[in-house]
Protein backbone atom coordinates (compact mmCIF):
# COMPACT_ATOMS: atom_id res chain seq x y z
CA UNK A 1 0.00 0.00 0.00
CA UNK A 2 1.22 3.67 -1.09
CA UNK A 3 1.70 5.69 1.76
CA UNK A 4 0.82 9.58 0.83
CA UNK A 5 1.22 12.70 2.86
CA UNK A 6 -1.70 14.44 3.47
CA UNK A 7 -2.26 17.79 1.94
CA UNK A 8 -2.81 19.53 5.14
CA UNK A 9 1.10 18.37 5.93
CA UNK A 10 2.41 18.53 2.59
CA UNK A 11 1.81 22.38 1.61
CA UNK A 12 3.29 24.00 4.65
CA UNK A 13 6.71 21.66 4.36
CA UNK A 14 6.68 22.62 0.48
CA UNK A 15 5.89 26.59 1.55
CA UNK A 16 8.96 26.30 3.80
CA UNK A 17 10.97 24.60 1.37
CA UNK A 18 10.28 26.89 -1.26
CA UNK A 19 11.13 30.10 0.43
CA UNK A 20 14.59 28.73 1.50
CA UNK A 21 15.17 29.69 -2.72
CA UNK A 22 14.77 32.80 -2.53
CA UNK A 23 17.74 35.37 -2.64
CA UNK A 24 18.96 38.81 -2.59
CA UNK A 25 15.91 39.98 -0.58
CA UNK A 26 14.00 38.03 3.06
CA UNK A 27 11.75 35.87 2.13
CA UNK A 28 8.83 36.49 4.48
CA UNK A 29 8.20 33.39 6.27
CA UNK A 30 4.62 31.67 6.61
CA UNK A 31 4.54 32.19 10.51
CA UNK A 32 5.71 36.27 10.16
CA UNK A 33 2.94 36.81 7.08
CA UNK A 34 0.12 39.38 8.22
CA UNK A 35 -2.37 41.46 6.44
CA UNK A 36 -2.16 41.50 2.30
CA UNK A 37 0.74 39.02 2.67
CA UNK A 38 -0.70 36.14 4.80
CA UNK A 39 -3.89 36.44 2.72
CA UNK A 40 -2.11 35.79 -0.54
CA UNK A 41 -0.50 33.01 1.04
CA UNK A 42 -3.60 31.43 1.66
CA UNK A 43 -5.13 31.86 -1.61
CA UNK A 44 -1.86 30.50 -3.23
CA UNK A 45 -1.84 27.41 -1.16
CA UNK A 46 -5.53 26.78 -1.61
CA UNK A 47 -5.39 27.21 -5.34
CA UNK A 48 -1.77 26.38 -6.26
CA UNK A 49 -1.37 23.44 -4.08
CA UNK A 50 1.97 24.95 -2.84
CA UNK A 51 3.05 28.26 -1.71
CA UNK A 52 5.08 28.92 -4.90
CA UNK A 53 8.63 30.53 -4.72
CA UNK A 54 7.58 32.47 -8.07
CA UNK A 55 4.99 34.23 -6.46
CA UNK A 56 6.31 34.31 -2.43
CA UNK A 57 8.94 36.35 -3.77
CA UNK A 58 7.37 39.59 -3.94
CA UNK A 59 6.32 39.36 -0.32
CA UNK A 60 8.87 42.38 0.50
CA UNK A 61 6.27 44.42 -1.50
CA UNK A 62 2.84 42.85 -0.87
CA UNK A 63 0.60 45.28 -3.18
CA UNK A 64 3.25 43.37 -5.93
CA UNK A 65 2.91 40.27 -4.39
CA UNK A 66 -1.19 40.54 -4.64
CA UNK A 67 -0.44 41.26 -8.30
CA UNK A 68 1.62 38.15 -9.17
CA UNK A 69 -0.90 36.19 -7.62
CA UNK A 70 -4.26 37.73 -9.16
CA UNK A 71 -2.23 37.14 -12.47
CA UNK A 72 -1.62 33.62 -11.98
CA UNK A 73 -4.35 32.30 -10.79
CA UNK A 74 -6.82 33.68 -13.40
CA UNK A 75 -5.07 33.22 -16.27
CA UNK A 76 -3.42 30.00 -15.26
CA UNK A 77 -5.22 28.37 -12.39
CA UNK A 78 -9.14 28.63 -13.10
CA UNK A 79 -10.53 26.60 -15.65
CA UNK A 80 -11.92 28.14 -18.52
CA UNK A 81 -12.25 28.06 -22.25
CA UNK A 82 -8.78 27.05 -23.06
CA UNK A 83 -7.21 23.39 -21.92
CA UNK A 84 -4.58 23.58 -18.75
CA UNK A 85 -2.24 21.51 -20.98
CA UNK A 86 -2.32 24.32 -23.56
CA UNK A 87 -1.32 26.59 -20.65
CA UNK A 88 1.29 25.04 -19.41
CA UNK A 89 2.82 24.23 -23.21
CA UNK A 90 2.43 28.34 -23.40
CA UNK A 91 4.22 28.42 -20.80
CA UNK A 92 7.12 26.13 -21.13
CA UNK A 93 7.62 27.50 -24.82
CA UNK A 94 7.88 31.28 -23.49
CA UNK A 95 10.30 30.59 -20.37
CA UNK A 96 12.30 28.13 -22.96
CA UNK A 97 12.93 31.27 -24.79
CA UNK A 98 13.56 34.02 -21.78
CA UNK A 99 16.23 31.27 -20.75
CA UNK A 100 14.27 30.66 -17.36
CA UNK A 101 15.21 27.18 -16.49
CA UNK A 102 13.49 27.00 -12.82
CA UNK A 103 9.70 28.35 -15.04
CA UNK A 104 10.63 25.82 -17.65
CA UNK A 105 11.31 22.84 -15.39
CA UNK A 106 8.06 23.82 -13.46
CA UNK A 107 5.78 24.01 -16.55
CA UNK A 108 7.64 21.03 -18.42
CA UNK A 109 6.76 18.64 -15.65
CA UNK A 110 3.04 20.17 -15.15
CA UNK A 111 2.40 19.10 -18.68
CA UNK A 112 3.93 15.91 -18.99
CA UNK A 113 1.82 14.90 -16.35
CA UNK A 114 -1.10 16.26 -18.04
CA UNK A 115 0.12 14.70 -21.21
CA UNK A 116 0.16 10.97 -19.57
CA UNK A 117 -3.39 10.17 -19.87
CA UNK A 118 -5.43 9.63 -16.33
CA UNK A 119 -4.02 9.06 -13.24
CA UNK A 120 -4.41 9.84 -9.24
CA UNK A 121 -1.58 12.62 -9.84
CA UNK A 122 -3.54 14.15 -12.55
CA UNK A 123 -6.22 16.42 -12.90
CA UNK A 124 -10.13 15.52 -13.84
CA UNK A 125 -12.03 15.22 -17.08
CA UNK A 126 -9.51 17.68 -19.44
CA UNK A 127 -10.09 18.46 -23.39
CA UNK A 128 -7.69 15.97 -25.74
CA UNK A 129 -5.13 18.37 -26.63
CA UNK A 130 -2.56 16.59 -29.24
CA UNK A 131 0.81 17.30 -30.75
CA UNK A 132 -0.12 19.16 -33.61
CA UNK A 133 -2.02 21.63 -31.97
CA UNK A 134 0.30 21.67 -29.07
CA UNK A 135 3.30 22.85 -31.23
CA UNK A 136 0.45 25.17 -33.35
CA UNK A 137 0.33 26.93 -30.04
CA UNK A 138 3.85 26.71 -29.28
CA UNK A 139 4.71 28.58 -32.17
CA UNK A 140 1.90 31.42 -31.78
CA UNK A 141 3.31 32.10 -28.12
CA UNK A 142 7.11 31.86 -28.81
CA UNK A 143 8.50 30.79 -32.18
CA UNK A 144 11.94 28.77 -31.72
CA UNK A 145 14.71 28.00 -34.45
CA UNK A 146 14.03 31.17 -36.92
CA UNK A 147 10.46 29.90 -37.25
CA UNK A 148 7.95 32.53 -38.62
CA UNK A 149 5.09 32.89 -36.35
CA UNK A 150 1.30 32.42 -37.67
CA UNK A 151 -0.32 35.62 -38.44
CA UNK A 152 -2.95 34.58 -36.60
CA UNK A 153 -4.14 32.45 -33.63
CA UNK A 154 -4.44 28.92 -34.10
CA UNK A 155 -6.65 28.32 -31.34
CA UNK A 156 -10.94 29.37 -30.94
CA UNK A 157 -11.24 33.42 -30.24
CA UNK A 158 -12.14 32.08 -26.46
CA UNK A 159 -9.02 31.26 -26.00
CA UNK A 160 -7.30 34.34 -26.60
CA UNK A 161 -7.59 35.94 -22.78
CA UNK A 162 -6.39 32.79 -21.30
CA UNK A 163 -3.70 31.90 -23.78
CA UNK A 164 -2.06 35.52 -23.85
CA UNK A 165 -2.61 36.06 -20.33
CA UNK A 166 -0.68 32.89 -20.04
CA UNK A 167 2.11 34.21 -22.22
CA UNK A 168 2.11 37.65 -20.55
CA UNK A 169 2.05 36.39 -17.15
CA UNK A 170 5.85 34.20 -18.17
CA UNK A 171 7.22 36.85 -19.55
CA UNK A 172 6.37 39.01 -16.62
CA UNK A 173 7.53 35.98 -13.71
CA UNK A 174 10.95 34.74 -15.86
CA UNK A 175 12.31 37.63 -15.29
CA UNK A 176 11.95 38.27 -11.68
CA UNK A 177 12.35 34.63 -11.19
CA UNK A 178 15.54 35.22 -12.65
CA UNK A 179 17.06 37.80 -10.36
CA UNK A 180 15.79 36.19 -7.18
CA UNK A 181 15.90 32.28 -7.62
CA UNK A 182 18.31 29.61 -8.38
CA UNK A 183 18.07 27.80 -11.89
CA UNK A 184 16.68 24.95 -10.43
CA UNK A 185 13.58 24.61 -7.74
CA UNK A 186 15.71 22.97 -5.12
CA UNK A 187 16.80 24.46 -1.84
CA UNK A 188 20.00 25.47 -1.60
CA UNK A 189 22.79 22.97 -0.98
CA UNK A 190 20.39 20.03 -2.22
CA UNK A 191 21.97 18.21 -5.39
CA UNK A 192 20.55 18.47 -8.54
CA UNK A 193 20.03 14.31 -8.53
CA UNK A 194 17.09 15.06 -6.03
CA UNK A 195 15.52 17.12 -8.92
CA UNK A 196 13.18 14.23 -9.95
CA UNK A 197 11.83 13.58 -6.49
CA UNK A 198 11.09 17.10 -5.72
CA UNK A 199 9.54 17.33 -9.32
CA UNK A 200 7.06 14.21 -8.18
CA UNK A 201 6.20 15.87 -5.18
CA UNK A 202 5.21 19.27 -6.42
CA UNK A 203 3.80 17.88 -9.23
CA UNK A 204 1.21 15.50 -7.29
CA UNK A 205 0.43 18.79 -4.86
CA UNK A 206 -0.02 21.15 -7.87
CA UNK A 207 -2.79 18.27 -9.81
CA UNK A 208 -4.31 18.13 -6.99
CA UNK A 209 -4.59 21.88 -5.86
CA UNK A 210 -6.22 21.68 -9.91
CA UNK A 211 -8.66 19.08 -9.11
CA UNK A 212 -10.70 21.53 -7.20
CA UNK A 213 -13.55 24.09 -8.66
CA UNK A 214 -11.87 27.19 -8.55
CA UNK A 215 -14.35 30.19 -9.50
CA UNK A 216 -13.22 32.77 -11.47
CA UNK A 217 -12.48 36.50 -9.92
CA UNK A 218 -11.91 35.09 -6.28
CA UNK A 219 -8.45 36.94 -6.10
CA UNK A 220 -9.87 40.35 -7.76
CA UNK A 221 -10.56 41.83 -4.33
CA UNK A 222 -6.81 41.53 -2.87
CA UNK A 223 -6.57 45.04 -5.31
CA UNK A 224 -8.36 48.23 -5.73
CA UNK A 225 -10.28 48.15 -9.53
CA UNK A 226 -8.84 49.91 -12.06
CA UNK A 227 -9.35 50.40 -15.91
CA UNK A 228 -7.43 47.58 -18.34
CA UNK A 229 -5.07 49.53 -20.26
CA UNK A 230 -5.35 49.60 -24.18
CA UNK A 231 -2.22 47.66 -25.06
CA UNK A 232 -4.21 44.51 -23.17
CA UNK A 233 -7.19 44.85 -24.82
CA UNK A 234 -7.15 41.03 -26.39
CA UNK A 235 -8.32 40.13 -22.22
CA UNK A 236 -11.16 41.80 -22.95
CA UNK A 237 -13.32 38.80 -23.37
CA UNK A 238 -13.05 37.41 -19.98
CA UNK A 239 -14.08 39.34 -17.46
CA UNK A 240 -11.97 38.23 -14.79
CA UNK A 241 -9.03 38.20 -16.80
CA UNK A 242 -9.34 41.81 -17.89
CA UNK A 243 -9.69 42.65 -14.39
CA UNK A 244 -7.05 40.97 -12.77
CA UNK A 245 -4.52 42.41 -15.48
CA UNK A 246 -6.36 45.86 -14.87
CA UNK A 247 -6.13 45.87 -10.93
CA UNK A 248 -2.32 44.49 -11.38
CA UNK A 249 -1.12 46.57 -14.05
CA UNK A 250 -2.27 49.56 -11.82
CA UNK A 251 -0.50 47.89 -9.19
CA UNK A 252 3.08 47.33 -10.26
CA UNK A 253 2.77 51.19 -12.09
CA UNK A 254 2.11 52.58 -8.48
CA UNK A 255 5.43 50.39 -7.86
CA UNK A 256 7.71 51.94 -10.54
CA UNK A 257 6.38 55.56 -9.65
CA UNK A 258 7.55 54.48 -5.93
CA UNK A 259 11.11 52.75 -6.46
CA UNK A 260 11.98 53.63 -10.07
CA UNK A 261 13.10 57.19 -10.96
CA UNK A 262 11.35 58.12 -14.24
CA UNK A 263 13.95 59.57 -16.45
CA UNK A 264 14.92 55.63 -15.99
CA UNK A 265 11.56 54.45 -16.67
CA UNK A 266 11.71 56.81 -19.71
CA UNK A 267 15.14 55.12 -20.49
CA UNK A 268 13.39 51.38 -20.52
CA UNK A 269 10.35 52.61 -22.37
CA UNK A 270 12.04 54.04 -25.31
CA UNK A 271 14.06 51.00 -25.82
CA UNK A 272 11.46 48.75 -25.88
CA UNK A 273 10.54 50.09 -29.16
CA UNK A 274 10.56 48.63 -32.05
CA UNK A 275 12.33 45.14 -30.01
CA UNK A 276 11.77 41.54 -30.93
CA UNK A 277 12.05 39.78 -27.58
CA UNK A 278 16.08 38.60 -28.93
CA UNK A 279 19.28 39.21 -26.85
CA UNK A 280 20.77 42.37 -26.66
CA UNK A 281 23.97 41.00 -26.62
CA UNK A 282 26.41 38.65 -25.03
CA UNK A 283 28.56 40.90 -22.90
CA UNK A 284 26.87 44.03 -20.75
CA UNK A 285 28.44 46.52 -22.51
CA UNK A 286 24.91 48.07 -24.27
CA UNK A 287 23.87 48.22 -20.67
CA UNK A 288 26.62 50.48 -19.72
CA UNK A 289 26.26 52.64 -23.11
CA UNK A 290 22.17 53.45 -22.13
CA UNK A 291 23.01 54.47 -18.73
CA UNK A 292 25.71 56.47 -19.03
CA UNK A 293 23.35 59.19 -20.00
CA UNK A 294 21.36 58.93 -16.69
CA UNK A 295 22.67 60.63 -13.27
CA UNK A 296 25.65 58.73 -11.04
CA UNK A 297 22.42 58.55 -8.55
CA UNK A 298 20.39 56.38 -10.82
CA UNK A 299 22.40 54.11 -12.59
CA UNK A 300 22.41 51.40 -10.47
CA UNK A 301 18.23 51.65 -10.97
CA UNK A 302 19.08 52.06 -14.44
CA UNK A 303 21.61 49.02 -14.73
CA UNK A 304 18.98 46.52 -12.72
CA UNK A 305 16.03 47.69 -15.17
CA UNK A 306 17.49 47.46 -18.27
CA UNK A 307 18.76 44.01 -17.54
CA UNK A 308 15.42 42.67 -16.19
CA UNK A 309 13.61 44.05 -19.54
CA UNK A 310 15.71 42.75 -21.70
CA UNK A 311 17.87 40.21 -20.31
CA UNK A 312 17.35 38.76 -17.04
CA UNK A 313 20.14 36.26 -17.24
CA UNK A 314 22.50 39.33 -16.75
CA UNK A 315 21.61 40.15 -13.29
CA UNK A 316 24.33 39.11 -10.75
CA UNK A 317 25.25 39.87 -7.21
CA UNK A 318 26.88 42.87 -8.26
CA UNK A 319 24.08 44.16 -9.89
CA UNK A 320 22.21 44.21 -6.76
CA UNK A 321 24.28 45.39 -4.51
CA UNK A 322 25.16 48.25 -5.79
CA UNK A 323 21.38 49.42 -5.51
CA UNK A 324 21.82 48.51 -2.24
CA UNK A 325 24.47 50.99 -1.83
CA UNK A 326 22.68 53.51 -3.58
CA UNK A 327 19.97 53.09 -0.90
CA UNK A 328 17.54 50.41 -2.40
CA UNK A 329 16.20 47.71 0.85
CA UNK A 330 14.15 44.60 0.01
CA UNK A 331 11.20 46.04 -1.02
CA UNK A 332 12.45 48.66 -3.82
CA UNK A 333 14.49 45.96 -5.22
CA UNK A 334 11.14 43.91 -5.70
CA UNK A 335 9.34 46.96 -7.03
CA UNK A 336 12.38 47.92 -9.63
CA UNK A 337 12.10 44.55 -10.78
CA UNK A 338 8.63 44.32 -11.32
CA UNK A 339 8.00 47.14 -13.10
CA UNK A 340 10.82 46.68 -15.69
CA UNK A 341 9.80 42.92 -16.01
CA UNK A 342 6.15 43.82 -16.49
CA UNK A 343 6.70 46.52 -19.27
CA UNK A 344 8.46 44.09 -20.80
CA UNK A 345 5.90 41.68 -20.86
CA UNK A 346 3.29 43.74 -22.24
CA UNK A 347 5.38 44.84 -24.74
CA UNK A 348 5.95 41.65 -26.02
CA UNK A 349 2.48 40.74 -25.25
CA UNK A 350 1.68 43.40 -28.12
CA UNK A 351 3.15 41.42 -30.65
CA UNK A 352 0.92 38.08 -30.18
CA UNK A 353 -1.23 37.85 -33.12
CA UNK A 354 -4.88 38.59 -31.92
CA UNK A 355 -7.88 37.05 -33.76
CA UNK A 356 -8.55 38.67 -37.50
Amino acid sequence: MRYVMPASVLRPVLGALGLTQIRYVDAVRRGRASGLVAEVYKQVERDFGVLAPPVALHAPAPEVLAAAWMLLREALVVPGAAPRAAKEAVATAVSLGNACPYCATIHNNALDLLGGGAGPDRPGPEPDVGAAALEGIVAWAMPADGRTRPDRPPFPAAQMPELAGVAVLLHYLNRVVNVFLRDVPLPPGVPEVALPMVLRVLGRAMMSASRRPHEPGRSLDLLPAAPLPADLSWAAGNPAIAEAFGRACAAIDEAGRRSVPEAVRDLVLVNLVGWRGGPRGISRDWVEELVGGLSEKQRPVGRLALLVAFASYQVDPGVLRSCRLAGADDQTLVEICSWAAMAAARWLGGQLPVPH
